[in-house]
């Protein structure tokens, strides 16, 4: 029986990057949490949420569901349709048609059954053009749309006028490369860099950073931005608002691979770059073989690579630059705004991209030599 004197969220996609951190900060913060997604969340197995099975691209699932939700008060959606090889689904029209619905599915009988309050939505650089073309420097909230095929818009314009009629409020975050503890996800670089140096070290080859040309970046922990999504749920100045999010620091990968080394236990390892960078969604599928070994030598969880590594080896050809022949466009976001409107926690991106290698390290999904 829900408590009727505490808020109710209903995290959306809850098995992903940013859904199992916000079902956790939610938790963390008092709330009574509703985890949905398909499978159920391996890392929410110990927090005191409340999962069901959901399928958000089945309109008849989502009615049935939406008559078990009247107490829902706040919902976070961080759910995402991707298709096979990442990166070109992006401007396909059946994916961007696919998430559009998803939305739909989920909040049309949502809002003749709850009572509404708020809508966290989660974007991305891609807001910017990003996918397309060279961004603004930096990107801000305030610029006009650069007009290319996107399911944000869809889920924008929806949700916009969604919220007038329904007498709600949402807010829309615009976070940068999430970095967090989740396998077999769309975009998440941690389980893929793990994987690839327990490879190139059991095959005796260096393990250097496999990109291309220098890229400065920005990035945002996981919980960093799951925190986001409990402050955006409560606080007056994120009424209607969109914010980007970042740690609020750039790096370069290179500068950031002696730590990563040093995580994985490879401090000494020969780091001699190969003359052509290394494309991971190439050579990582190639090795079934290889991961089997290290997984029995490690007494590591046995997932198969395509439960490790999800889509995020493409996505890490992506960041790393892997087939650039010249640094790439920078991709700046400002986080003035949301640090104005009072959200204002930042991170070390080094120590936050080791903190997960560890803690996948410490589930038994990756070794440590």
């Amino acid at each position: 029986m829900a408590d009727p004197h505490k808020p109710t969220v209903l995290i959306a996609g809850a098995s992903g990057l940013v859904g199992t951190a916000a079902a956790t900060a939610f938790a963390a913060a008092g709330w009574q949490v509703i985890a949905a997604s398909r499978r159920p969340p391996e890392l929410l197995a110990a927090q005191s949420c409340t999962h069901i099975a959901l399928d958000l691209t089945d309109p008849r699932t989502c009615a049935r569901a939406a008559a078990q939700l009247r107490d829902v008060t706040h919902v976070v959606y961080t759910a995402v349709y991707e298709l096979p090889g990442l990166i070109a689904g992006w401007s396909d029209p059946v994916q961007i048609e696919t998430n559009g619905a998803m939305l739909r599915n989920l909040l049309e009988p949502l809002c003749s059954q709850a009572q509404l309050r708020h809508v966290t939505l989660l974007q991305g650089t891609k807001a910017y053009g990003a996918a397309v073309q060279p961004m603004r420097v930096p990107a801000r909230e305030a610029q006009p749309r650069v007009p290319h095929p996107n399911f944000y818009w869809l889920h924008e314009d929806y949700l916009t006028d969604k919220a007038a009629a329904g007498g709600f409020c949402y807010t829309i975050l615009r976070p940068q490369l999430i970095v967090g503890p989740n396998h077999g996800v769309v975009m998440n670089l941690p389980p893929v860099v793990g994987a690839y140096l327990a490879m190139r070290h059991t095959e005796s080859l260096p393990c250097g950073f496999p990109g291309g040309p220098d890229w400065v970046w920005e990035a945002a922990d996981v919980r960093l931005v799951a925190n986001a999504c409990v402050w955006a749920a409560a606080a007056p100045t994120a009424a209607g608002e969109t914010y980007n999010l970042t740690n609020g620091e750039v790096f370069l990968w290179r500068d950031m691979w002696p730590a990563i080394l040093n995580t994985m236990g490879l401090a000494d390892a020969d780091t001699t770059e190969p003359p052509q960078p290394v494309s991971l969604a190439e050579y990582l599928p190639a090795r079934e073989s290889l991961w089997r070994g290290i997984c029995a030598k490690h007494n590591l969880q046995p997932l198969p690579l395509t439960a490790l590594l999800g889509e995020s080896h493409h996505y890490a050809d992506l960041c790393f630059a892997t087939h650039a022949t010249t640094p790439p466009a920078p991709a700046f976001v400002s986080s003035i705004k949301i640090k104005q409107a009072g959200f204002t926690e930042t991170y070390d991106s080094g120590e936050s991209f080791c903190h997960w290698l560890r803690d996948l390290q410490r589930r038994s999904v990756l070794p440590k030599f």
